[in-house]
């Protein structure tokens, strides 16, 4: 077991230490889009349903008339901060402006909020499955396989420590290997039961990727049987097809009190319309998510003419209610406050279980090649290289992802494209860094402009913004404040981690004897 633990973390671990990275930093993507948009307002949350719909519908229908699809999203709590409008298969002949769009609202006016363009935290969350430049596909299955390898590490880790309990209350600095692996087994053994959960049902999540099997087999291998599934399954009962016969829409109002008759004031998220102005047309009313740990959540479906409930309910089974509660449980969009941070804080001990476990890959393998030949290999020297660039390297290049929030043009085209840009040419450079540097040196330098990266952030965001702490703070703006906070604390932590690492590196360089003159491949490369 042990082997099938070492491998199976080694072989996607740089590709898991940026799953788990980025996807931490999503339990907080709303918080992160209201920073990278410092131009709207605060959270707008709680306003009236009844007084809301009315006009994102008037805007809708000025909009884009003619519309297969109209989408009315309510600012209902933190993962709704503002009302959204969108729609699909508008017609430009007869007004829209686009076939297709997207807008954000002020709940108060009904007018667009404009602010500049930005990925924000979805961005950032989505790059955790999709892996931003490759395709659907590609990123699927090296998500699945990423994910799979992480269960099988988890379970064979158990296995493998059979002192489990005392791991939790053991830690021995200034041990080398031994010092690594307790640090390894106490994150671990702290989030075990988070990591377990995250990654079983990050699996759920990805299930009809890596196992398209079980769908082929009844609905076939094309494109249009697939579809078929996923409509039977994801889509709400009694839609049917347009009639093309033109028809008023229902108004919505006592569609709404409805709703809230049976849910509660403030628990309608999301009023999906199809077939505007057809006979045939649908209103869909879906509740608020944080309502409960399943991702679904109840819904109800009238007839968008006479206004007649035809269903009511969850609009699944048992199979369907285990999915959704697996995978709410992922995204924990459900937690308040208090969870949420509990959600951070436990991303970020499995972010460090697994930095931790690729750096004790090195050590481990570089002491056993010191003791039968005197030097590192050429792959070891590459691993060593690779973990300061994934581990150290990461933190800079999405601290590079705010800046360039901050620092490129408003106006300029593919705004968004280009901080994602930044941070992977940013961690492309740190890479690079990292291989042509001793990895000791590389680990202080790095962490260092991690640093400078995160502690000068609230400082960047003062002189480009009027949003800094001394506005965010006394206004109790804490979306914008916490954002600002937990830059500076990083940068505090990366800049101690790097100031012990560097006493560390200056405390072994004075008790070391002279070395001998190493192989020119051993330095090629150097040496820690």
């Amino acid at each position: 077991m042990a082997w099938l633990h070492t491998w199976a973390g080694l072989a996607l671990g740089w590709v898991l230490f940026f799953v788990f990275v980025t996807g931490t930093l999503g339990y907080f993507d709303t918080e992160i889009d209201r920073w990278m948009q410092p131009e709207l307002p605060p959270s707008q949350a709680g306003l009236p349903a009844r007084e809301v719909a009315p006009m994102l519908l008037t805007r809708l229908a000025a909009q884009a008339p003619g519309a297969e699809r109209w989408q009315l999203r309510l600012p209902v709590d933190r993962n709704q901060p503002w009302p959204v409008i969108r729609w699909q298969g508008a017609d430009p002949d007869a007004g829209a402006t686009a076939a297709n769009g997207e807008e954000t609202l002020n709940g108060r006016s009904g007018l667009p909020l404009v602010a500049r363009e930005t990925g924000g935290g979805q961005h950032l969350y989505q790059m955790h499955w999709r892996l931003h430049y490759l395709g659907r596909g590609i990123s699927d299955w090296i998500i699945s396989l990423a994910t799979l390898f992480m269960l099988v590490a988890l379970i064979t880790g158990v296995v493998v420590h059979r002192r489990i309990f005392r791991d939790f209350f053991t830690f021995r600095p200034g041990k080398g290997q031994r010092s690594w692996l307790d640090a390894h087994n106490l994150l671990s053994v702290v989030s075990l039961p988070f990591q377990l959960m995250i990654t079983y049902s990050g699996l759920v999540f990805m299930g009809f990727s890596f196992m398209p099997l079980i769908v082929a087999a009844h609905y076939g291998v094309d494109r249009e049987g697939r579809q078929q599934f996923f409509d039977e399954v994801f889509e709400a009962p009694g839609l049917v097809a347009p009639a093309a016969e033109p028809a008023p829409l229902v108004p919505l109002d006592g569609l709404l009190a409805e709703a809230e008759a049976r849910w509660g004031e403030g628990r309608i998220r999301f009023v999906d319309i199809r077939h505007p102005g057809d006979r045939n047309a649908r209103v869909i009313l879906r509740e608020s998510r944080d309502a409960s740990v399943a991702s679904g959540g109840r819904l109800l479906v009238f007839d968008g003419v006479s206004g007649e409930r035809l269903h009511s309910g969850d609009g699944s089974g048992s199979a369907r209610t285990v999915r959704d509660t697996l995978t709410g449980l992922h995204e924990g969009l459900f937690a308040a406050t208090g969870l949420r941070w509990l959600y951070f804080f436990s991303g970020l001990l499995g972010c460090g279980m697994v930095a931790t476990g690729l750096v004790l890959w090195g050590v481990k393998r570089r002491q056993q090649a010191q003791r039968r030949t005197g030097a590192a290999p050429l792959g070891l020297r590459l691993v060593e290289r690779l973990n300061v660039g994934t581990v150290a390297g990461l933190p800079v290049a999405i601290a590079a992802y705010f800046w360039a929030n901050r620092l490129l043009p408003p106006g300029l085209a593919e705004r968004a494209a280009w901080e994602a840009h930044a941070l992977f040419l940013t961690w492309l450079a740190l890479m690079l860094h990292a291989l042509l540097r001793k990895p000791g040196r590389a680990w202080v330098e790095q962490l260092s402009l991690a640093a400078i990266a995160w502690g000068t952030l609230p400082l960047l965001n003062a002189l480009t913004t009027d949003r800094h702490l001394l506005h965010s703070l006394p206004r109790g703006d804490w979306a914008l404040a916490g954002i600002d906070l937990v830059a500076l604390v990083f940068g505090l932590g990366c800049a101690t981690l790097a100031a012990w690492l560097r006493a560390r590196h200056l405390s072994r360089q004075a008790l070391s004897p002279v070395a001998p003159q190493r192989p020119a491949s051993e330095r090629q490369w150097g040496q820690a």
